[in-house]
C-alpha cells in the first residue's frame, strides 16, 4: 500500500531482500496466483511467481489500466488515513486484506502525524506473513500487531489475542477493507462480514472502503479481468455504485461521500487527467453514529 513497492524489508536492516526466494514454495502454493501477490506484480513489486505474473499479463491484456487502479487505491488509502488521524482523530486501525507491505505502510502514515497510533494488520496469504516485521517497525509510543486470519471469519478476527492486546475496543477505531471485497463473491455473505465487523466496534469508529466496479467499463474490460481471475480459481465480483453503498449502510458518509478513489479528496500528487474507466475503484469512508 505505499509508495515503493520494490522496497520490501522484512528485516529493517538495509537492503531489501526478495523473500520469495527464501520460502517454501509449498507453503506459499507458488503454483497458483494470488491476489496480493498479482497486486505486487501491478505495482512493480519482486514478490511474485510466475503463476502470479501469468494472470497479471493476462489480466493486462484485457484491462491494460489495472496498475493504475492499483496506484490510485494506494493514494487513496495513505489520504484517507492522513485524514482519519488528523482531522478525526482517530488513534485505532484495524486493516484486513493487508496485502504486501510497502512503505510506507498504514501505520507510518498514521504515527508520522500521531506516533501513539495502534494498528493491527490482518492477512492470510503467507508471503505477507513472511513480511510481518515489516508491519511490526512501531514507534515507541504506539504500536502494530499482526494476525494470520481471513477476512471472511470475522469473529475470530474480533476474537484474536492480537486484536484485543493491541487495540481497545471501548475507543473508536477505523476498520480498513480495502480492494479486497471484490474478491468475496456474494455466496460468502460479504454484506454480512463488513456488519459483524462494524457491529463490534464502538461509536465514533470508522470504515474505510474500496472495491473494483464496472460501472465505467462500457467495452466489458472490467468484467473481462474478473473472468481471468475467476478461470485462475480466484473469484471475482466487481459491484455497482449501488451495491458498494450497501456496505455503508447505517453509517454517516464523510464528504465527499463515495466516490472514485481518485475523487475523494484528491492532492497535488493526483494526476488531473485520469479518467474514471482507467481507476474504476470506488472508495469511501463512513462513521458510525
Amino acid at each position: 500500500m505505499g509508495d515503493n513497492p520494490t522496497d520490501h524489508n522484512p528485516t529493517g536492516k538495509g537492503g531489501w531482500s526478495r523473500l520469495a526466494d527464501r520460502l517454501d514454495p509449498v507453503e506459499l502454493r507458488t503454483d497458483v496466483p494470488h491476489t496480493a501477490r498479482i497486486y505486487d506484480y501491478y505495482l512493480g513489486g519482486k514478490d511474485n511467481f510466475p503463476a502470479d505474473r501469468e494472470a497479471a499479463e493476462q489480466t493486462l491484456k484485457v484491462y491494460p489500466d489495472a496498475p493504475i487502479a492499483a496506484r490510485q487505491n494506494r493514494a487513496f488509502v495513505h489520504r484517507v488515513t492522513r485524514f482519519l488521524v488528523a482531522e478525526a482523530g482517530i488513534r485505532q486501525f484495524l486493516d484486513i486484506g493487508t496485502g504486501i507491505p510497502t512503505s510506507p505502510n498504514l501505520h507510518e502514515v498514521a504515527q508520522s502525524i500521531a506516533p501513539e497510533c495502534r494498528v493491527v494488520y490482518a492477512d492470510n496469504d503467507p508471503i505477507v506473513l513472511a513480511h510481518a516485521r515489516a508491519l511490526l517497525t512501531s514507534t515507541p509510543e504506539g504500536r502494530t500487531a499482526y494476525l494470520d486470519a481471513d477476512l471472511r471469519e470475522p469473529d475470530r478476527i474480533l476474537e484474536s489475542a492480537e486484536l484485543r492486546d493491541t487495540l481497545d475496543l471501548t475507543r473508536p477505531v477505523a476498520l480498513s477493507i480495502l480492494a479486497v471485497m471484490h474478491f468475496i463473491p456474494d455466496s460468502d455473505d460479504p454484506y454480512g462480514i463488513v456488519r459483524t465487523l462494524v457491529d463490534a466496534l464502538p461509536s465514533g469508529s470508522y470504515l474505510t472502503f474500496s472495491h473494483g466496479t464496472a460501472d465505467f467499463s462500457p467495452g466489458g474490460e472490467v468484467s473481462r479481468a474478473s473472468e481471468v481471475y475467476r478461470k485462475r480459481g480466484i473469484p471475482g465480483t466487481a459491484r455497482t455504485l449501488a451495491q458498494v453503498e450497501r456496505f455503508f449502510e447505517g453509517l454517516e458518509i464523510i464528504e465527499p461521500g463515495i466516490q472514485l478513489v481518485h475523487r475523494w479528496r484528491p492532492d497535488d500528487s493526483v494526476p488531473t487527467d485520469l479518467t474514471e474507466s482507467q481507476v474504476s475503484v470506488y472508495g469511501g469512508v463512513g462513521r458510525k453514529p
